[in-house]
């Protein structure tokens, strides 16, 4: 059962990772290419200025922002 479960973890943790890459990928490839209609964007969305809008979001909640970005940054480090 032990084997399983750290199976599992190692997959999520992997796929995590993979998910991380693509992300920074999209960002360099925003800043390099542009976000215009004719940049190609639909390979790969507008990922700064959606990245840009969720910070935003964290920030006007407060408190309860503060605490999701907390947890959130816990769990990229663990």
């Amino acid at each position: 059962m032990d084997n399983v479960l750290g199976t599992l973890k190692g997959l999520i943790r992997d796929v995590t990772e993979v998910g991380v890459y693509l992300l920074a990928l999209g960002v360099v490839a925003g800043v390099l290419f542009g976000t215009g209609d004719d940049a190609g964007a639909a390979f790969y969305g507008d990922v700064v200025t959606n990245i840009t809008n969720l910070v935003k979001s964290l920030g006007s909640q407060g408190l309860t922002g503060l605490l999701s970005l907390a947890v959130i940054l816990y769990l990229f480090k663990r």
